[in-house]
């Protein structure tokens, strides 16, 4: 990168108000998972109504009093995310080459997943709609209708996987607590919980998304690729699946819950 540009790509990444934002789209992550466990349980005692993934979360927001305020805050806090993940994956520095563009891919997959929520709550806050399970449902359709799609689809399946299993094991090994100033006392050790459950719940979910997404690749059937809803609802099909569904949601509460400390002391 040219010594000018990084210069002002590191200026604007120390920006006091591009950090306060980016803190801020933790939160409202964290508001998000919290919404989506909460509809995850629900959905465990037999509840039929609302998605759970973040569509759904965006569509109770908007009907809840104030939830127009709080989707703009989304719309803000995800952009904000989004753009200090993509300024730090560009000032990534490091002596081993392999490493350094390892951790400037892994920094821009987070940038653009924080983008695309932004943008579908921006669609939500402008008066759209959005449907995660549809998008997801058809853009496996549009793969496996071009030649060489179906291995495409069954490579984004096993990404997808190995992301879930990467959240199951920055979980057990604590590995999250490097992204954060870990507090002292009772409330660090309630952090370390919040996100050891979290982090497990959350790759338990993402990695049913992954396996969904190869099951669709074999079957050439896109209707099997429903996201983070479907891979829900699949685990509730399971012998003692509402025992497993209200687990995971709970799961995905505490990392929201863990979200909340981490905007307050992330390290940016």
């Amino acid at each position: 990168m040219d010594d000018s540009v990084a210069q002002v790509a590191r200026k604007a990444r120390r920006s006091t108000p591009l950090r306060f934002l980016a803190r801020a789209g933790f939160a409202v992550n964290g508001i998000l998972h919290i919404l989506i466990g909460a509809i995850a349980i629900a959905l465990a005692f037999g509840s039929s109504g609302g998605e759970a993934d973040q569509s759904g979360a965006l569509r109770q927001l908007s009907g809840t009093p104030g939830g127009a305020f709080v989707i703009w805050a989304v719309v803000v806090g995800m952009f904000a995310l989004g753009l200090w993940l993509v300024l730090s994956a560009f000032l990534t520095v490091g002596a081993d080459a392999k490493r350094k563009w390892g951790r400037r891919l892994a920094e821009l997959g987070k940038a653009v997943a924080y983008l695309a929520l932004g943008g579908a709550a921006l669609t939500v806050a402008l008066g759209g709609t959005t449907d995660a399970a549809s998008s997801a449902s058809s853009a496996s359709a549009k793969l496996l209708a071009t030649p060489g799609g179906v291995f495409v689809l069954f490579a984004a399946g096993v990404l997808v996987l190995g992301i879930g299993g990467y959240f199951v094991y920055k979980g057990v090994a604590r590995k999250f607590t490097e992204d954060l100033a870990l507090p002292s006392g009772p409330a660090g050790r309630a952090t370390v919980g919040f996100g050891v459950f979290g982090y497990v719940s959350k790759g338990v979910a993402v990695g049913v998304v992954g396996v969904l997404v190869i099951v669709a690749a074999f079957t050439l059937d896109p209707s099997k690729s429903t996201g983070l809803d479907g891979a829900l609802r699949s685990l509730a099909a399971l012998p003692f699946g509402m025992v497993i569904l209200v687990i995971v949601g709970a799961g995905l509460i505490a990392y929201g819950l863990y979200c909340f400390v981490r905007a307050r002391r992330a390290r940016l």
